[in-house]
């Protein structure tokens, strides 16, 4: 059944992210814009949460990470990391985000109001698709500050050309949207006008998938390849095990029939 859900912190503190369940997409928002959505430790906390509640919900289909402010997220908290003991800045906690991100067998869109930062773009790169307008920027500031982009490197190198790889990581430069498309970083670059309405063609798309076909493909692009011989007869059982289940059996019937499949709903 779809909600509308805010759910509270952990604390009587206003929640530095906020979670909306309406019509089957669950919107996940960081809500901290006094520091440009940095990634505190509270913040990493709740976004960790909020992500899992909605991965575990059979009735969301599509997941919207997005923000308030105009900063999608600047990266980690440079002012939380000089107090004693906070220093790890997410060393354990924010691998989990990315990796929660990145094998969530519900899709997930990252929606970009605003310029990201180091760890921020680590967010939008463990999406599956990413959005932006195009007046955003985005740089990998880490080596200007005596660090590297280790952990996000995970689901950065994947996206990006490897000569951009190495040009942005080395340089810290200050890089558009355009370029963000160019590279791999993002699937779209739009106007600010235009930015939900491209959003929610992306999530009308996505709707169309059965949810099961939409965690296998994923699944699928994760995959680790091998030599040709042994990944063709792997695939080849996948293959033959998704045809014979439920949802493939439901699909090529509601073909058959010139009909919506089960899993398909309208928008409400």
């Amino acid at each position: 059944m779809d909600q509308d859900r805010r759910t509270t912190g952990t604390s009587r503190a206003a929640p530095l992210v906020d979670y909306q369940v309406q019509a089957g997409i669950a919107t996940v928002t960081l809500d901290s814009p006094a520091n440009r959505n940095a990634l505190s430790a509270r913040l990493r906390h709740e976004l960790l949460d909020r992500l899992e509640a909605a991965i575990a919900d059979p009735a969301v289909r599509v997941i919207v990470l997005t923000h308030t402010g105009p900063v999608f997220c600047s990266g980690m908290d440079l002012k939380e990391s000089a107090a004693p003991g906070t220093g790890d800045q997410g060393v354990t906690e924010l691998p989990r985000i990315l990796e929660t991100l990145w094998s969530s067998g519900t899709p997930v869109i990252a929606r970009l109001a605003g310029p990201a930062r180091a760890g921020g773009i680590g967010l939008l790169a463990a999406c599956d698709l990413a959005v932006a307008v195009d007046t955003a920027t985005f740089a990998f500031t880490e080596v200007r500050i005596g660090v590297i982009p280790a952990v996000i490197s995970a689901v950065l190198l994947p996206r990006l050309a490897p000569r951009a790889a190495h040009e942005l990581f080395l340089t810290g430069e200050i890089f558009d949207a355009r370029r963000a498309v160019e590279i791999g970083l993002l699937n779209r670059a739009v106007a600010a006008e235009d930015l939900d309405a491209e959003v929610t063609r992306f999530v009308d798309l996505l709707r169309l998938g059965a949810p099961g076909a939409l965690d296998g493909t994923k699944r699928l692009l994760r995959r680790p390849r091998g030599d040709l011989r042994s990944d063709l007869a792997a695939l080849t059982t996948i293959s033959a095990g998704y045809f014979a289940g439920p949802e493939a059996q439901e699909g090529m019937a509601a073909f058959r029939e010139k009909r919506p499949p089960a899993w398909v709903t309208e928008p409400r």
